[in-house]
């Protein structure tokens, strides 16, 4: 006879009312996690497009992504030129907002060279940008639909191509358009603007400027040798493919690593604290009938299994079902949601060792229960 099920059975409704509340509690922990994981992949995501084995940045920087990088634009043909690069590419990077027939729709511009790394290659609909001028690249998250005309800065680009799961650091879908227009829209004044800087003497801006270099390297080419030739004859920044990946991961989402982590902590102590009070409380309503099993002889591992049973049906439910809710909800979160494998199975780890935790309590108030109270009136 199994214990433990039959006094599930007998508090039915107050067993499923907490394994509900404790749901939405393990629930929001796992959304916690994928939302963490998914600020990591949408930190990396547009580092890794360009499949890039080298980038070069601005002498004294760690740009493009973590600090600011300019560098004239025929910086790529010099790095091209380097015997260990197969081929190199410019790109620009921006945020900007887009009118959208009234609406303002924020946009990660990506500016890349046509046929060079940098370009987006895994398109899921529509085609590649052909024309040199007005033409885009967006992530369909962005809600546009091909043929779709949008305007950015003083000129109206056509949506021509879609993408799946291109977002910037911050969220905000890429759009992706040729060099060109993505260094007119960076670094061209306004006209007005442009007049007053003529008017007060000043040189012309130059448009001909880019955020970063991506090379790729020929086969058996070392990564950081190659860097080093770059630095000490360039007079340009390089770090491999690596080293961007954990600069972007250690600085741009530390912060929301870290707070996520708190909260993730603290729900799993609030999640540790109910599942405490409510097998003990549990506990205490059947003490009488741990009095009397303990009087007709039932040794204590009996006792121990049933509150352990109860306490690991109450935490794997509460988790099964969470992960359920979380599955089904994860598209409507406004970030991205990575729920991984490896994170969800790591969790049902904790919560196990959570129920553990939580039950010694009552597994030592119903092993000191004297047999004689089964007795009393």
């Amino acid at each position: 006879m199994n214990y433990a099920l039959r006094d599930i059975r007998h508090n039915l409704g107050r067993f499923a009312m907490t394994c509900v509340g404790l749901s939405l509690l393990l629930g929001v922990v796992q959304s916690m996690v994928g939302i963490y994981r998914g600020l990591v992949e949408e930190a990396l995501v547009v580092a890794r497009a360009p499949a890039a084995d080298l980038w070069v940045v601005e002498a004294g920087t760690q740009g493009p992504f973590a600090e600011a990088s300019r560098i004239p634009g025929d910086a790529r043909e010099a790095i091209a030129r380097i015997e260990a690069i197969a081929a190199a590419g410019s790109l620009t990077f921006q945020s900007t907002e887009a009118d959208r027939g009234g609406t303002r729709l924020r946009l990660y511009v990506v500016g890349f060279e046509r046929g060079r790394p940098g370009e987006p290659e895994e398109l899921v609909a529509g085609r590649p940008i052909v024309r040199s001028h007005f033409e885009l690249i967006v992530d369909r998250r962005a809600g546009l639909a091909l043929g779709e005309q949008i305007r950015i800065g003083r000129n109206a680009f056509t949506v021509v191509g879609l993408v799946a799961g291109h977002s910037a650091s911050g969220g905000d879908p890429v759009a992706y358009m040729t060099l060109l227009d993505a260094q007119r829209l960076q670094f061209e004044l306004e006209p007005s603007a442009a007049r007053v800087q003529a008017a007060r003497g000043a040189p012309r801006t130059q448009t001909d400027t880019v955020n970063a270099v991506v090379a790729r390297l020929m086969p058996g080419e070392d990564a950081a040798d190659v860097a080093a030739v770059i630095a000490r004859w360039k007079h340009l920044a390089a770090m491999p493919q690596s080293a961007q990946e954990n600069l972007l991961t250690y600085s741009l989402v530390d912060r929301a690593r870290r707070q996520i982590g708190l909260f993730t902590v603290t729900l799993l102590a609030v999640s540790g604290v109910i599942i405490a009070l409510v097998i003990y409380t549990m506990t205490m309503d059947k003490l009488r009938e741990i009095a009397t099993l303990k009087l007709i002889g039932a040794p204590n591992r009996v006792i121990v299994g049933l509150i352990l049973q109860q306490t690991l049906a109450m935490g794997i439910a509460g988790w099964a079902i969470g992960r359920v809710i979380v599955a089904f909800a994860a598209d409507l979160f406004p970030r991205r949601v990575a729920l991984l494998p490896a994170d969800t199975a790591g969790l049902l780890v904790i919560v196990v060792i959570l129920c553990l935790a939580a039950s010694a309590i009552s597994v030592r108030v119903a092993l000191r229960v004297d047999p004689a109270t089964a007795l009393g009136g």
